[in-house]
């Protein structure tokens, strides 16, 4: 009997997308049309695959209305924000193009050889599994989709069941700038298919982005098959508020960095540390930002707050809420004032906690949603030493005017970026990558190729006819 997966919109709770799973003959009729597809595809030159790849950027921007509007009835992200998720898409995928040239270059030894050509050529991997999450599904998945089939790869993806429209948005842009029927194709799968192509030695490499446990699920399934993966998985990032901070801009984008998309962010800001003798004024700009939000229904322009989306992850962020709580934290914003904002709903208001410590889970593990704590610490040692007590390691920041602080306090940071004055954000030309629980592997920058090609090493001697 076929399954379904459905997306439940978090806006009303009806099934707002419904699909069956593949079947196995689909499922093998797919991989198969992808090896023959990918097997031509190698020899296209780099630049018609460049060219022809970075063209789904105008296809997908062709899309962005009714592409805020899905995101927004899916997933929960307010409209007015529904296609900033694009821009980011292009400025990735035009940078991975800009620098594939060279990424993908021969390596040649600098020692030259007399009667000898020498080099290390980078080939592609063959069969790419992309599994994307809900929360940046567009983001996401061109982290990896875009890379793989400019270095001559074929893509599989498969988008979770949150976002599934977006895995359609993607074959349909793909599809319309001419790419070679079968070398991508979006398929709807159950947890078990999934894993069982992996644990089958069907793909050759596994882009996933999830939390922890579902990734030491991928490595269980591709135990023994040497296929490789790559893991973006869990995240508590922090931010550390130094003595000569600029508190105004350090809140303001902190508080974005906190909220937006309802903390559903994997480098969204989770904890924040604030020297001493800034902390009074930097708490209470930070909260007067905070209670302007507006939380309603996203299909509405003036809400700038949706709800998370699912009632369960909601849940998960009240319960941390009401531990913090009940073991001294202090909330700074009344919930009553957000009127949507019941029990059982995804509708969540925004909430800051003083009094925390890493007793708390809302300091330790990931919350994933609009909550966050912020603590006084006495100097940059003791918000170091916090700021790594942690599982994770994604991404940190530190807000200080002085370069040489920001590196030295980095350079004991236990995390895969150091931000300094920002956060929540990817520079396409830097690895994006994790430490510790938050997985491992990197995209993003030349560096993201790496795991999208295997080194093949010519030696080549030449000699006299005759």
């Amino acid at each position: 009997m076929t399954s379904h997966i459905r997306c439940i919109s978090p806006v009303d709770g009806r099934v707002y997308v419904d699909r069956p799973t593949a079947s196995e003959a689909e499922i093998k009729e797919t991989l198969e049309r992808a090896r023959k597809a990918q097997k031509a595809w190698r020899h296209v030159p780099l630049s018609e695959r460049a060219a022809l790849v970075v063209r789904v950027v105008d296809a997908l921007k062709g899309m962005g209305a009714e592409i805020a509007e899905e995101l927004a009835w899916q997933m929960g992200r307010p409209i007015r924000y529904g296609q900033g998720e694009l821009r980011g898409v292009e400025e990735r995928a035009r940078y991975m193009a800009e620098v594939a040239p060279t990424a993908l270059a021969p390596v040649v030894p600098i020692d030259s050889r007399s009667g000898f050509e020498r080099y290390v050529a980078r080939e592609p991997v063959g069969l790419v599994f992309t599994i994307a999450p809900w929360n940046y599904p567009y983001l996401t998945t061109v982290n990896s989709v875009v890379p793989a089939l400019i270095a001559g790869n074929a893509v599989l993806l498969k988008q979770a069941a949150q976002t599934l429209l977006v895995g359609d948005r993607f074959q349909k842009a793909l599809d319309a700038v001419g790419l070679p029927k079968g070398l991508f194709t979006h398929i709807v799968l159950e947890h078990s298919q999934t894993e069982a192509i992996i644990a089958g030695g069907h793909v050759d490499h596994v882009a996933f982005t999830g939390s922890v446990e579902a990734g030491r699920a991928m490595e269980r399934a591709a135990a023994g098959t040497f296929t490789t993966l790559g893991l973006e998985l869990g995240g508590k990032d922090p931010a550390y508020v130094a003595p000569d901070a600029n508190l105004k801009f350090a809140a303001e984008n902190l508080v974005d960095g906190t909220f937006f998309n309802s903390g559903q962010c994997c480098c969204g800001i989770e904890r924040i540390y604030v020297h001493e003798s800034r902390y009074d004024a930097f708490l209470k700009g930070f909260v007067d930002l905070t209670a302007q939000y507006v939380l309603g229904d996203p299909l509405d322009d003036a809400t700038t707050l949706g709800p998370m989306a699912r009632a369960s992850l909601a849940e998960v962020v009240r319960a941390q809420t009401r531990e913090a709580i009940d073991k001294g934290a202090k909330p700074h914003l009344d919930p009553r004032v957000f009127a949507r904002d019941q029990p059982g709903s995804p509708y969540l208001a925004p909430q800051v906690l003083t009094n925390v410590d890493h007793t708390m889970t809302v300091m330790r593990d990931e919350s994933f949603g609009p909550v966050i704590g912020i603590a006084k610490v006495r100097d940059e040692e003791e918000a170091i030493a916090l700021m790594n007590d942690s599982p994770y390691g994604l991404t940190a920041s530190v807000w200080t005017e002085d370069v040489e602080a920001a590196k030295r306090i980095g350079e004991s940071i236990e995390t895969g970026t150091v931000y300094m004055n920002r956060c929540d954000y990817l520079d396409p030309g830097l690895a994006w990558t994790g430490v510790k629980e938050t997985g491992y592997g990197a995209s993003l920058s030349s560096l993201g190729y790496g795991p999208l090609t295997r080194p093949k090493s010519y030696h080549l001697r030449l000699t006299t006819s005759g």
